[in-house]
């Protein structure tokens, strides 16, 4: 069992990783609180006895239930069941149920406590951590939300045995980017060490950086043509999944650039395609103009086309790029 301290001063919490971690829950639950609401979907592992009333309430799965519709029905629900802000919210599931219930809890009351219990790969390493919420709109991927930080993160990684292949392979493909954003050998680890190394670099440059002004961007390494790539194929390519393409790509406009070589290139092959056995080419029939358009829309876009982007000194963000080495790096990518 792995305990990762996520430093936000008074606001500070812990993520437990390891088997067996969801016995961890009642410690991770607010003294103050009296009832839990507990958002979750079907088929989501259930998280037992809990020592507080409470309510479960059900999301519907797929990325078109992630919406402000769903938000706006979670709260009246929290309105019937008499929640208070002293109470919580309990997100059980995958990164779209923590990044749902977390908006929700942001929203009721304007802002009772919520606890991720995160039960995917995808969100143990990434979704349920950092206190980013949102959900979709019509224009783009999560273009609607609020930064909300739980008050503790169970990982529980038992729950990872009853999750589909495509499923962990968006865990990887979230997880990949991690071997790009520091020198660790993440391959070498545990799957306990090597979630929980994830989730250190992440906690580390959340609190470096917790509202996305400069550093936390980076986390974001693969993202700008993922998120477009989502929207483009209405969410029939997963996140994960379209986050591999996205390093790969992201691999090779930074070598378009002139920031990195070939040989760094083969390293991204060698951890998404080899390593993960993620795909790495873009889907078939998918315009560049069209996948251009929805990255100008990508909310690191705040002066021109803007990328993550490795290099010399490390992946940075790279602002303000023409669309000419954007273009090429796409017809890379066939």
């Amino acid at each position: 069992m792995r305990r990762v301290r996520v430093p936000l001063g008074e606001r500070a919490y812990d993520v437990v990783v390891g088997h067996g971690a969801l016995a961890e829950l009642g410690g991770l639950l607010p003294r103050s609180a009296k009832r839990a609401a507990v958002v979750t979907q079907d088929g989501v592992p259930p998280v037992g006895e809990l020592s507080l009333a409470h309510d479960v309430f059900t999301i519907g799965a797929g990325e078109q239930h992630k919406s402000l519709d769903t938000v706006g029905e979670l709260c009246r629900a929290f309105a019937r069941a008499g929640l208070t802000r002293n109470d919580v919210v309990i997100g059980v599931g995958g990164g779209m149920v923590t990044d749902v219930a977390g908006f929700a809890a942001a929203s009721y009351h304007r802002g009772i406590p919520v606890v991720h219990v995160a039960t995917t790969l995808l969100g143990m390493v990434d979704a349920a951590i950092g206190g980013k919420t949102g959900v979709n709109i019509p224009e783009g991927k999560n273009l609607v939300g609020a930064f909300w930080q739980p008050s503790g993160v169970v990982c529980d990684l038992d729950a990872l045995a009853s999750l589909p292949e495509r499923e962990l392979r968006c865990g990887y493909g979230e997880m990949a980017k991690y071997h790009f954003l520091t020198g660790d050998d993440l391959l070498a680890m545990s799957l306990t060490d090597r979630v929980a190394r994830s989730v250190e670099i992440k906690a580390e440059v959340v609190a470096s950086d917790e509202r996305e002004g400069g550093r936390r961007a980076l986390l974001n390494y693969g993202h700008t043509l993922a998120h477009a790539l989502e929207t483009a194929t209405e969410h029939r390519l997963a996140h994960g999944e379209a986050v591999a393409i996205g390093l790969i790509y992201a691999a090779h406009l930074a070598r378009e650039l002139g920031r990195i070589d070939d040989a760094r290139v083969d390293e991204h092959f060698r951890v998404v395609a080899d390593e993960y056995q993620l795909a790495t080419g873009l889907p078939a029939g998918l315009e560049p103009g069209r996948l251009v358009a929805l990255m100008h829309r990508d909310k690191k876009a705040l002066d021109g086309l803007t990328f993550v982007l490795d290099g010399p000194d490390g992946v940075e963000v790279v602002p303000g790029l023409p669309e000419t080495p954007v273009l090429a790096a796409l017809g890379r990518m066939a």
